[in-house]
């Protein structure tokens, strides 16, 4: 059946709205919206009142793997290197060996339960065991509740680097299955080859993004983001050519980039989150449109034995192992061992078989979606409950939003801050013009019980003000020393 372009549009933006609509109601309920989103899919495919046949697992692929660049990169940009950095050990250990033991463990499961081969249920096992920090933090943030500690940090480094992790497995996997020359060995050398590329190509790949963002001084301010998108699928694409982790090198270069100043940083990070959410979207529309739920019930029991096995098992397993020797209490590791929710990855990695020929894809690809809807529908809606029974769960801090935006620019070294008058502050009480500040900072707002005031030098500061500024790190930094100083501890 031949479908004009206008009914085609038509489809799309009705379910793109649709999902935007669904986001809200996800956010008030605090359902993870990847659920709603897939829900959509299935209602819009062939089996639902949509009635849109969709069978391509090689068009829902080459989706995902796009999507899932995008997703990475805006996730990397969004990374604060200072919050990772304390649990940068923690986060490579359960991204890489984390992901290594859910396989094993899930794999040996469907040996034993359910008849697979050693191999086939290591890769089942590898299929499932990235996991999605984005559904974590959005039920979160539907409840109010943030994470005390590192947690937040800790999660958003192992959601980000286990996704290389886990797609190395799942195609080392298919070669050891498909190609009987295809030895142990040389999947570990493709193990360190892609590491050790990965990560040199995302470094010298955000290098370039900054240096190349600062340089070419284009002529239009939209022509950033198309340099950015360029940038960032060469990073995928000439890593994969040299046998790295494309993956990686991206969520790397992200990080990278985001982690220097350059201009039109703060609209290009907004942009790139904007894809990211338009990706997510399409990934699991698309997704949703690929399966077909009369094909899920057969599988019902086996799924269900499956997800038990990661969720109450295989995760608690790795998390303990992994963190066995770091600085996070019980309490702590319980919740990160509960909140290992599965999003998308895991779909797109069970159309990898599916493209492979095996004969078991099938029953694969419907299984690793049945565990997904379990993971997301259990552990989704028992988190902020689970937060606050061990105690982990901290109020969020809200973000304030104000009037003014700065664009750094290059030879401009001053950067906008903000600048709290704390308690017992010795600017509270003072009048600006009396606090004889330097020449190169300047304060261009004052927050204040929710309202802006401009300032003037007869206005007197008080506690619980913020002022917005504009300085260089260095005239920051003797400010900031002199409006909060560490006070003498008494004894």
């Amino acid at each position: 059946m031949n479908l004009s372009t206008e009914l085609i549009l038509v489809s799309v933006a009705s379910l793109l709205l649709l999902s935007v609509l669904a986001s809200k109601v996800a956010d008030r309920f605090g359902i993870p919206a990847l659920l709603l989103f897939l829900a959509l899919g299935m209602l819009a495919g062939s089996d639902g009142p949509g009635g849109i046949y969709f069978d391509d697992a090689a068009l829902a692929q080459f989706i995902g793997i796009v999507a899932l660049n995008l997703i990475l990169f805006a996730g990397g940009l969004e990374t604060d290197w200072e919050d990772i950095r304390p649990v940068l050990k923690e986060g490579i250990i359960l991204s890489s060996l984390g992901v290594f033991l859910t396989a094993l463990i899930v794999g040996l499961t469907a040996q034993i339960l359910l008849g697979f081969t050693i191999l086939q249920g290591l890769l089942l096992g590898a299929i499932v065991s990235s996991t999605d920090a984005a559904a974590v933090f959005s039920i979160l943030r539907s409840k109010s509740l943030g994470l005390k500690g590192k947690l937040r940090p800790l999660l958003e480094l192992e959601s980000g680097s286990n996704d290389p992790m886990a797609v190395f497995l799942t195609v080392g996997l298919i070669q050891l299955l498909t190609q009987p020359d295809f030895r142990f060995n040389n999947l570990i050398v493709s193990f360190v080859l892609q590491v050790i590329v990965g990560v040199a190509m995302g470094f010298v790949f955000g290098k370039v993004i900054a240096f190349l963002a600062n340089r070419l001084q284009l002529g239009f301010e939209g022509l950033y983001p198309v340099l950015t998108l360029s940038v960032m699928f060469l990073t995928y694409s000439l890593t994969s050519a040299a046998y790295g982790n494309g993956f990686l090198a991206v969520y790397l270069a992200g990080i990278v980039a985001g982690h220097q100043d350059f201009v039109h940083r703060r609209s290009l990070i907004r942009f790139h989150n904007g894809m990211a959410w338009l990706m997510q979207i399409a990934m699991f529309l698309t997704l949703g449109l690929l399966v077909f739920p009369s094909r899920l019930v057969p599988i019902i029991g086996t799924g269900l034995l499956v997800a038990a096995a990661l969720i109450f098992l295989a995760r608690p397993v790795s998390i303990f192992l992994g963190l066995a020797f770091s600085k996070f209490d019980l309490r702590e590791k319980t919740f990160v061992a509960w909140v290992g929710l599965r999003g998308a990855v895991p779909i797109i990695l069970a159309t990898f078989p599916l493209l492979s020929g095996l004969p078991e894809a099938d029953s694969i690809f419907n299984i690793v979606f049945f565990v997904v809807l379990t993971s997301t529908l259990l552990q989704g809606a028992s988190l902020p409950y689970v937060a606050k029974w061990l105690k982990v769960d901290a109020p969020i801090e809200s973000k304030p939003i104000y009037p003014i935006e700065f664009t750094p620019v290059s030879g401009f070294k001053n950067e906008l801050k903000e600048l709290p008058i704390r308690p017992n502050s010795p600017f509270a009480g003072k009048a600006i013009v009396e606090l004889g500040l330097p020449a190169e900072f300047l304060i261009v707002l004052i927050a204040r019980n929710q309202e802006f005031i401009m300032p003037s030098g007869g206005i007197e500061l008080r506690e619980g003000d913020t002022l917005i500024v504009l300085a260089d790190k260095e005239t920051f930094a003797e400010v900031e020393a002199s409006a909060n100083p560490v006070l003498p501890e008494t004894t």
